[in-house]
Formats: C-alpha cells, sequence, structure tokens
C-alpha cells in the first residue's frame, strides 16, 4: 500500500514487513503519524495508492481489504489528505524512467515526486537511483 504524503509531498510506502523489522517499522510510524498530524503539513495520497489497492484486492493480494476501496474517497476526506491525480506529464514521466524497476505504482510515485518536486516517505532504497528525496 503505497501513501505520498506531504507538506510538498512526501510518500510514505508501507509493504510486507519482516518481525524483525516491525518494531523499527512502529517508531518509525509513531514519527510518521505525529508529522503528517502537524497542522500545517499537507498530505497529498497519490492515485497510485487508489489504482494499487483495487488492484491488489481484484487478485486477492490484501484479503479483508475490500472496505477501504469501497470507502476510500471518504477515509481520505476523514483524514483530512488531500488527493494527487495522475497527469499526462506523470505518466509520461513514469513510462520513460529508466532502468529495471518494473513495479508500475512505484514508477508512478517517483514519476510524482520528480514531476511536482516532492519527496518520497519510503523505505525503499531503490527510489534513491531515480533521484528522488526519500525521507525514512
Amino acid at each position: 500500500i503505497h501513501y505520498l504524503c506531504t507538506r510538498q509531498a512526501e510518500g510514505v510506502q508501507v509493504m510486507h514487513l519482516g518481525v524483525q523489522m516491525a518494531c523499527t517499522w512502529v517508531c518509525k510510524l509513531v514519527q510518521l503519524r505525529k508529522w503528517i498530524a502537524e497542522p500545517s503539513h499537507v498530505v497529498l495520497i497519490s492515485a497510485a495508492s487508489a489504482w494499487e489497492i483495487a488492484t491488489k484486492v481484484r487478485i486477492g493480494k490484501l484479503p479483508g481489504a475490500e472496505a477501504v476501496v469501497d470507502s476510500y474517497q471518504d477515509c481520505l476526506k476523514e483524514q483530512g489528505f488531500t488527493p494527487l491525480a495522475i497527469t499526462t506529464d506523470h505518466a509520461l514521466r513514469a513510462g520513460s524512467l529508466p532502468g529495471p524497476h518494473r513495479d508500475p505504482f512505484d514508477r508512478m510515485l517517483i514519476a510524482q515526486a520528480q514531476a511536482e518536486n516532492i519527496a518520497l516517505i519510503s523505505n525503499e532504497a531503490l527510489f534513491d537511483s531515480y533521484g528522488v528525496r526519500r525521507i525514512w
């Protein structure tokens, strides 16, 4: 599940985590939640997040998350998040990115971060090779 969270858009990427990473991840999550809750920060959620969640629900990789898809828009509003649409520029950038990284959702977040000059909150070190500012 991807979140693109920002003051100027910083993404949070939550992936499947091993038990050993759980404590570190929980500590980071607490820090991120405090940052996100700061009233002066604007939180952008990429349309790629909705796309990825709906896709993974459809193919059975997120069992039990149907309610997330059904109430996605309401959840964004309740949390005070701002949707970040996928533009033609974002799509062209994502499709043109060099390198072997094939995940279309990650490529879209990279493209949006580049196009909008925003940082991603993510533990994906692979993003660094694309010149994206990464926080985590």
